[in-house]
């Protein structure tokens, strides 16, 4: 008898276990954050300012992801309803150097981090000697180090708490099976304590199932994915050339190595909002150049590992977002938790093999209708329909 294949321990992500994950906006204070996101949610706060904290509280808003797939099958159906995905995205107010012993609101500032499940993180590259900049002079790589420090400081502190938990319960000792998993958790922490204490992000690390499980109960600032927005001159952004964005990507394959780079003109983004969007064609075509704002919502949805399926037909047409590895009942549950529960089984066609055919019956009778069950691990760009039983009263 050939031996048995060891089976593959399935992969737990950092973060949470949710679909409706939220992203915050982060940087030091006048960096543009709040001018981002009014360009990215097309929503007029009308509080940026040219001083510290204009933002106390964060503000929240969805923006629509932009899908090319969405758009084709709204097309194609011409439902009464349309329903397309969507990311929760907040505006965090600006951090300063010694926001993690509370400096200037700082405790405040970081919990609002501590809530959302990734970074959108703002650093400016360009020069303007009429908004202020907090800390004297326009440096991007300070300005980096400044907040990863706070973030691993305000983490090393919030792990330290954890651990001197631990260890109350941990010194009593015994051989329980009680005691055995909370010695193990307690070597967990003290290896993530170690971590950041070596000056690393907890994200930057190939922990174990076990160990994630545990960082994910702390819900940790530098265990959350991070996308790094350069935040250029409308000039620099449009030539793409920007003195400061060398001495960035250095900073970032040296600190923060494999995460995104997306360069920016809020200014530029914040004048298309006030365009339609024939002019905004317009406009771009002269300048040669395009908005990045799709780009940004789309990158933070991959880096937060989300996916889509489609719910489709001529009442409605709807994209639903799921975490990568989402089996189908998981899936039948975003839509309602009673499918869940009494989930039968999931219809299945490809979105390409639907536009290539044309139709539903042209998919099914090309044999390519998939009928998958509870185990079916969903695929981006699934079109379904769920079966599912009664729910019991």
């Amino acid at each position: 008898m050939p031996p048995k294949k060891a089976q593959e321990e399935k992969k737990i992500m950092l973060g949470r276990p949710g679909n409706s994950l939220k992203s915050g906006i982060v940087g030091l204070a006048n960096v543009g954050k709040s001018t981002l996101f009014q360009a990215i949610t097309r929503c007029t706060l009308g509080n940026p300012a040219n001083f510290p904290y204009a933002t106390i509280d964060p503000e929240e808003a969805r923006v629509v992801v932009p899908d090319e797939r969405y758009d084709w099958l709204c097309e194609h159906y011409k439902p009464h309803s349309k329903v397309p995905a969507n990311l929760t995205v907040y505006d965090i107010a600006g951090l300063t150097r010694g926001a993690s012993t509370g400096a200037g609101l700082g405790n405040a500032f970081l919990s609002h981090i501590r809530a959302v499940d990734a970074i959108f993180q703002v650093v400016r590259c360009f020069d303007d000697a009429e908004i202020i900049h907090v800390e004297g002079d326009v440096d991007p790589v300070r300005d980096l180090g400044i907040i990863s420090h706070e973030l691993q400081v305000k983490d090393i502190e919030f792990v330290e708490k954890n651990l001197d938990a631990l260890k109350k319960l941990t010194i009593r000792g015994g051989q329980s099976l009680e005691m055995k998993k909370l010695k193990e958790e307690q070597a967990i922490v003290e290896a993530v304590l170690e971590h950041l204490k070596s000056g690393k992000d907890v994200r930057k690390n190939n922990w174990g199932t076990k160990e994630v499980e545990i960082i994910n109960k702390l819900l940790l600032l530098t265990a959350k994915p991070v996308i790094y927005i350069v935040n250029l001159s409308e000039r620099d952004f449009i030539r793409q050339k920007n003195k400061y964005l060398p001495k960035v990507k250095a900073w970032v394959d040296e600190n923060s190595p494999g995460d995104v780079i997306i360069p920016i003109s809020v200014i530029f983004e914040d004048r298309l909002t006030r365009m339609t969007d024939e002019e905004v064609a317009e406009e771009c075509k002269t300048l040669k150049t395009k908005s990045q704002i799709g780009k940004l919502v789309v990158t933070m949805r991959k880096a937060l590992r989300l996916i889509s399926f489609f719910t489709t037909g001529t009442d409605e047409v709807r994209q639903w977002s799921i975490r990568e590895g989402t089996k189908a009942p998981q899936a039948a549950g975003v839509i309602h938790g009673d499918f869940e529960k009494t989930f039968i089984q999931a219809i299945i066609s490809r979105y390409a093999d639907l536009k290539e055919l044309g139709s539903e019956a042209e998919v099914k009778a090309a044999g390519k209708l998939l009928i998958k069950g509870k185990e079916y691990v969903m695929e981006d760009g699934d079109i379904v329909l769920f079966k599912a039983g009664a729910a019991k009263g």
